[in-house]
């Protein structure tokens, strides 16, 4: 199978590389107006480097890597060669809050389409995808999941819970790294060298993560079992409820949500 990627930036070289790591014989074909990166990254991946068009006319499936704000430009360029093709092609968009039926608006209803988020820790194999597939059968929706499989937790949903999901998996990377900043700089405060500190506080956010997952176990039942009484982890929890940390990452998500919303527009 021909596999295309329309921009190699941060997210569409982060999946590029778990596709040429994707079981089966698959052959990858790079475009994006800057062409060293797409060079770059073509030969670190064995991959070819190619032109939109190109990519369009022989690629049996083409991830679209391109904001919001680019993706309507993109699309009216594409649409002669995507509606020549009828469904002999899989489109797969990962712009933040355009849904399938903007997308479709330009290169006809019928036109093979699957929406996902990633966020970006699929480039480590341990990110979050969802997805919405409209006109694609269950065969090239199966060739989909295999080319992901290597980069973390895939998951299909219907497309109104797609924005509230990227608003968590897809901006929620970015308030972690913040957590365990503030988590190093508070050890460093107390006499932990900053190498040190940043990697215990890495270590334990991933470790209480893992925790959650495969215990299956509530966050608030896995707390309350490391708050010992009148112990210095309740005396933590207890300066951050008074913070309102909480109810900030609440706010947070709730922010993400919106503005994703608003990109659609």
């Amino acid at each position: 199978m021909k596999i295309g990627f329309i921009g190699t930036g941060n997210m569409g070289g982060a999946l590029a590389l778990a596709a040429a790591k994707a079981e089966g014989n698959h052959s990858l074909f790079l475009a994006d107006f800057d062409k060293k990166k797409a060079a770059e990254l073509a030969e670190r991946l064995g991959a070819s480097v190619s032109e939109n068009r190109e990519i369009l006319e022989t690629c049996d499936m083409v991830f679209l890597g391109v904001k919001p704000q680019v993706l309507p430009a993109l699309l009216e360029e594409i649409a002669p060669t995507v509606k020549k093709r009828g469904d002999g092609l899989v489109l797969i968009s990962m712009a933040a809050g355009v849904s399938t039926a903007r997308i479709l608006s330009f290169l006809g209803e019928k036109t093979p389409l699957i929406r996902m988020m990633p966020n970006t820790p699929v480039s480590v194999g341990e990110g979050v995808i969802v997805y919405h597939s409209v006109n694609v059968d269950a065969a090239r929706e199966a060739s989909f999941l295999s080319l992901m499989k290597r980069a973390g937790l895939v998951e299909k949903l219907s497309e109104d819970k797609i924005d509230a999901a990227s608003a968590l998996h897809g901006c929620g990377p970015a308030f972690v790294y913040l957590f365990v900043e503030a988590l190093a700089d508070g050890a460093v405060a107390c006499g932990l060298s900053r190498d040190t500190a940043q990697r215990f506080a890495a270590a334990t956010v991933a470790g209480a993560a893992k925790t959650v997952l495969e215990t299956k176990k509530h966050p608030g039942e896995l707390k309350d079992a490391v708050c010992s009484p009148g112990g210095s982890t309740i005396e933590g929890v207890r300066v951050l409820e008074e913070a309102a940390f909480r109810s900030a990452a609440m706010d947070a998500v709730i922010a993400a949500f919106e503005k994703t919303k608003s990109l659609g527009k």
